[in-house]
């Protein structure tokens, strides 16, 4: 009995062993230049910088893009699930493993170029005005704090369609981005223009792990990042 037992204690302390590879699902939304897809790739500058933590960690991963909202709940509920580039908020404190920020937002209020009849110069403003936010997104919870109405889209590049389309007065982005989301959206790059910075969504995109990933993972996730943290590509991501 006992020789029997042995061997399989052995070969389940090997399959979550610190030295394993084990595979892993990293899930993301679509945010460019962050996170993209060229050539059928999950890619990105916060692309790069997960991959480059995973393979220092020496752990071998799959990538995808969903809408945020279902990336949420897959990460939440996978057990050998990553996801980025996602805020760190009270709410969502206990329910991951944060491993280490891969990106930083400053949001504020975005429209197209040749709408001259919109102005913002302050939350109040803004409130006049039709909005669209992702679904699931730090924006929608902050904007509905502050007492906003808004559209909820799957995704960031829905959300810039109805803006298009004018079917939405503004979007919610990061002004370092919206040249990456024109050329996405095949426009011309100088498409949208930054309106007004809301304080409150300056947040950085945490790369996290469901909380049931086994703690020898974790750490060296963890570890991993701490390397990359220090490197040169790191502070172009995050501007340091």
């Amino acid at each position: 009995m006992y020789a029997a037992v042995v061997p399989l204690f052995l070969a389940i302390f090997m399959l979550w062993s610190p030295s394993t590879k084990a595979k892993l699902q990293v899930v993301t939304e679509l945010s460019p230049p962050n996170q993209t897809i060229e050539n059928h790739q999950v890619s990105g500058s916060s692309t790069d910088l997960v991959k480059a933590i995973l393979k220092l960690a020496e752990l071998e991963a799959e990538f995808a893009i969903y809408p945020w909202a279902r990336a949420y709940k897959l990460a939440e509920h996978g057990n050998n699930t990553l996801i980025y580039s996602m805020a760190r908020t009270p709410e969502r404190e206990q329910r991951f493993h944060w491993i280490g920020p891969v990106a930083v937002f400053h949001l504020g209020f975005v429209t197209n170029n040749y709408r001259e009849d919109i102005k913002v110069r302050s939350l109040e403003d803004a409130k006049k005005y039709k909005i669209a936010v992702q679904r699931g997104d730090i924006a929608a919870g902050t904007l509905k704090a502050l007492g906003f109405n808004f559209i909820q889209t799957s995704d960031i590049e829905k959300s810039y369609e109805l803006l298009v389309a004018n079917r939405v007065d503004l979007v919610i982005d990061d002004p370092r981005y919206l040249t990456a989301m024109a050329t996405e959206l095949n426009l011309p790059s100088d498409h949208f223009v930054f309106l007004y910075d809301v304080k409150q969504l300056s947040v950085e995109g945490y790369l996290a792990t469901n909380n049931q990933l086994p703690l020898a993972i974790v750490e060296k996730l963890r570890k991993a990042f701490e390397t990359v943290s220090k490197t040169q590509a790191y502070r172009r991501v995050l501007e340091l």
